[in-house]
């Protein structure tokens, strides 16, 4: 019967991990390599794309712009 009872151990022993952290680990895993390809790939577009360029300010903005400041737009 003892030896019954080991190859009863050794069955649960064989079974392998828990799938619940198999899974954990696998979700842990991608999110990890997810969020480690953004960084990689924030920091390759900060060096090589070229920075935004500014929407031109329209006149009428400039003109309320300098008005603020005091300054006199030319033409009035």
């Amino acid at each position: 019967m003892s030896s019954q009872g080991s190859a009863g151990k050794a069955a649960v022993e064989a079974k392998g991990l828990n799938p619940g952290l198999v899974v954990l680990l696998v979700v842990g895993g991608l999110l990890v390599t997810f969020l480690l390809a953004n960084y990689v790939m924030y920091m390759y577009a900060q060096k090589n794309l070229p920075p935004k360029k500014k929407k031109p300010v329209s006149k009428k903005k400039l003109k309320r712009e300098k008005l603020k400041q005091g300054v006199p737009v030319p033409g009035e």
